[in-house]
């Protein structure tokens, strides 16, 4: 079985930008720039066939690479704890666009349409289930809650290959699609 997802991978300045901000919050396990990106769809396991007809059929999403900006910072929870740290980004339209056009491509491949709400972000953090009670982290998302940067494209498609570890997962890119660049950036 091969654990695959979608994503799109900001360029090294907006990753290096993020990394500059991934500091205290001594629970969180932060991210690296190899872990960096806005996932599209997440697929899961599949077997190899699979696999290969979901890159077939994501070859030929044909779509306008998205500019966006960062914009801001959130958490997710789960079970009222804080499990995630993200950095939003904007606009939404364009990014939930390409969502839905790769969730087709992914549909086609024989896959079950995305039932979760698409919101799109970058993780920076995964906060440990042994964080403990009375753990904020309210400081880290005041901090950087006006947290933006100037508009930037995201010109490739990538499937990724997901290998968990111990340490938390690595992503390999398996493929790499160029999208549509608007002319001037």
């Amino acid at each position: 079985m091969i654990r695959l997802f979608v994503a799109l991978r900001p360029p090294p300045p907006i990753r290096q930008s993020l990394l500059d901000i991934m500091e205290g919050v001594p629970a969180a396990r932060w991210q690296d720039d190899d872990q960096l990106h806005i996932t599209l769809r997440f697929i899961g396991a599949v077997e190899r066939p699979v696999a290969e007809d979901i890159a077939v059929a994501l070859s030929h999403v044909a779509a306008p690479a998205p500019v966006v900006s960062l914009a801001g910072v959130g958490r997710f929870e789960e079970r009222g704890r804080t499990d995630t740290l993200w950095v939003g980004v904007t606009p939404h339209d364009a990014l939930a666009a390409l969502h839905r056009k790769v969730d087709q491509a992914c549909v086609r491949a024989g896959l079950e349409p995305e039932r979760r709400a698409y919101l799109p972000h970058l993780t920076v953090a995964r906060l440990a289930r042994s964080a403990g009670v009375g753990f904020t982290v309210d400081p880290w998302l005041a901090e950087h809650a006006g947290l933006a940067s100037a508009p930037f494209p995201l010109p490739h498609l990538v499937l990724y290959q997901s290998h968990l570890g111990r340490d938390g997962a690595t992503y390999e890119p398996v493929a790499r699609w160029a999208l549509d660049t608007p002319r001037g950036t």
